[in-house]
């Protein structure tokens, strides 16, 4: 019984806290992906390790090593974190205990880096976009806050390839905010 109410009431006040958070009119729900392989085990030290793993409908996308679906947020820009106090509640964002983050499976070291968090320490970046979590996924292999317009922006996923994943898969190939992801810079000026 108690187990049967927890499971009732942590999506209600996840949704109940996304819908406080919101600074936007408009908003999008989404539907959990399923996934289709599955990401690196936990590390068991202070490193923060990125992986990949592919999502039904998005494609490979990044994921930390909980396989926990991770998110760039537009307003960022590939550019610095801009998703702070509220917003840093419902979207966390994947900080930088150690030197540096660790790159697994598809994901390309070079493309790992680390901005820092107006809240204290460092947040990771992927191909200059800082990365973030979210609450509302229910663990790996969902995609909840994929598209979802909220905290004055949308939030996407990105793929190991540093392209910014705005369309289903399934319908358009990886779009970076109406360019084609191939053509895409990153925060050097250079194509991932």
């Amino acid at each position: 019984m108690r187990k049967s109410l927890l499971l009732l009431v942590v999506p209600v006040l996840a949704l109940l806290a996304t819908a406080c958070g919101s600074s936007s009119k408009k908003s999008t729900t989404s539907t959990p992906k399923a996934l289709t392989s599955t990401a690196a085990t936990a590390s068991t030290s202070a490193e923060t390790k990125i992986s990949s793993a592919t999502i039904s409908g998005l494609g490979p996308v990044l994921v930390d090593a909980q396989g926990k679906t991770l998110y760039i947020f537009a307003p960022d820009k590939a550019k610095a974190v801009t998703c702070t106090g509220s917003c840093a509640g419902v979207w966390p964002p994947v900080t930088l205990p150690g030197s540096k983050a660790v790159a697994a499976g598809a994901v390309k070291a070079s493309l790992l880096g680390s901005d820092p968090n107006p809240s204290g320490g460092r947040v990771v970046t992927y191909a200059g976009w800082p990365l973030y979590t979210y609450t509302g996924d229910g663990g790996s292999g969902t995609a909840n806050g994929w598209t979802v317009d909220l905290n004055g922006g949308y939030w996407y996923v990105i793929s190991p390839a540093g392209q910014v994943i705005k369309k289903d898969a399934g319908l358009l190939a990886p779009l970076a905010f109406g360019v084609e992801a191939q053509s895409f810079p990153t925060r050097g000026g250079e194509d991932p």
